[in-house]
């Protein structure tokens, strides 16, 4: 179980979801990256349309660069659903894959190439934990229809359980939808695992004054009596890399360059988000970098790596990380080295799949109804 203590981790197998864990072979470890672009290329002049790669906005250069479709998680799972490759190697996160695979046809093969990179925030709420917590506050408030929601970064048993319980999935830019759908159905809302995210969405429904935290981790942090006086209940996850950004930031930003205007992710704090020109998904603030007057200055809150490629794909704009050299990356994307999806990659050319991620049959078919849930609103 991941605990708040240990959310930023090093390598650490207890902490992963699944426990078939495939060391890169030793030979793979040192190669460079002119041997390793070729390598990979062969690779898939030789696999063709039977496979189809997916780069999220987070990974680095030597990932993307290899892409076949670059975006946010679901953006890329649905992506794969509508590709007509047998083999869809997600350059992501354990939750995306999943997602990947729920989504698909039963005849397409999902590889994430590390089995380390297990997202810390999904992680925060394991479905165990989950259950726990739902008893103490399903007991205080018996007379109330509570809908469970979760954010898009969790497993697929946190979704298959919001499903079983009426509940649903959201994305970071449909979440305020996902809250409304809620209170048509029931009389309040537990939000997992992204506390910001639900705090940011409170505020934006007008309902900021009616939400309690949740932490699981502290004995003293799980008032049930406190849900009885409040609509939504926020469980107390979060992203390292989003909580990391300060209102310290901005000020510093704008003081450096009076023109700059700030984007900053909805997992960031209440207060940055407060403090920002605009917020948004990963999507959002690629469009609006996209869409921004040659010149203008952009300072993006978000994970280091986009912010990398946006000052790539648009140098006629000036992209500067908000943070500057304290911005960090995901440490779980980070384990996707571009030598292990060489090494996915070569296996498939030999026959073998590696790091396959399959959802269990019943978990995939609710994870699925929380999906489509979200679909319909």
């Amino acid at each position: 179980m991941v605990t708040m203590e240990t959310a930023e981790f090093e390598t650490d197998l207890s902490l992963f979801k699944y426990d078939n864990l495939e060391q890169l072979p030793s030979r793979y470890r040192d190669l460079e990256e002119g041997e390793r672009t070729k390598r990979i290329e062969a690779a898939l002049a030789e696999l063709g349309d039977d496979v189809v790669i997916l780069g999220h906005n987070y990974q680095r250069r030597e990932i993307v660069e290899h892409a076949d479709f670059v975006g946010d998680s679901y953006q890329l799972s649905t992506e794969a659903a509508n590709a007509d490759a047998e083999y869809v190697i997600f350059g992501g996160v354990t939750f995306m894959a999943e997602s990947a695979d729920i989504i698909t046809d039963d005849d397409q093969t999902v590889i994430l190439p590390s089995m380390e990179a297990s997202c810390p925030m999904a992680g925060m709420a394991e479905a165990l934990q989950v259950d726990a917590a739902w008893a103490e506050i399903t007991e205080a408030a018996p007379d109330e229809e509570i809908i469970p929601i979760t954010y898009m970064n969790s497993y697929a048993d946190l979704k298959a359980f919001c499903a079983s319980h009426g509940g649903l999935v959201c994305t970071s830019s449909n979440a305020h939808n996902a809250f409304e759908y809620a209170f048509e159905k029931g009389d309040k809302v537990l939000f997992l695992p992204d506390k910001h995210l639900g705090e940011n969405t409170a505020h934006r429904l007008e309902m900021a004054d009616e939400t309690v935290e949740w932490d699981p981790w502290d004995p003293d942090g799980k008032d049930a009596e406190a849900v009885v006086d409040n609509d939504i209940v926020l469980w107390n996850g979060y992203c390292q890399v989003h909580e990391r950004f300060r209102v310290d930031h901005l000020e510093e930003v704008r003081e450096s360059n009076p023109d700059a205007k700030v984007i900053v992710h909805p997992e960031c704090r209440r207060e940055v988000v407060e403090a920002a020109d605009k917020a948004g998904s990963t999507a959002t603030i690629c469009e609006t970098v996209e869409n921004a007057d040659p010149g203008d200055t952009w300072a993006i809150g978000t994970e280091i790596h986009l912010t990398n490629h946006l000052q790539r794909w648009h140098p006629e704009i000036n992209v500067v990380p908000l943070c500057g050299d304290a911005c960090m990356d995901c440490n779980a994307m980070r384990q996707i080295d571009p030598n292990y999806l060489t090494w996915v990659l070569e296996e498939l050319c030999a026959g073998r799949e590696r790091n396959v991620i399959e959802v269990a049959p019943e978990e995939k078919e609710m994870a699925g109804l929380a999906l489509e849930r979200m679909l319909e609103i």
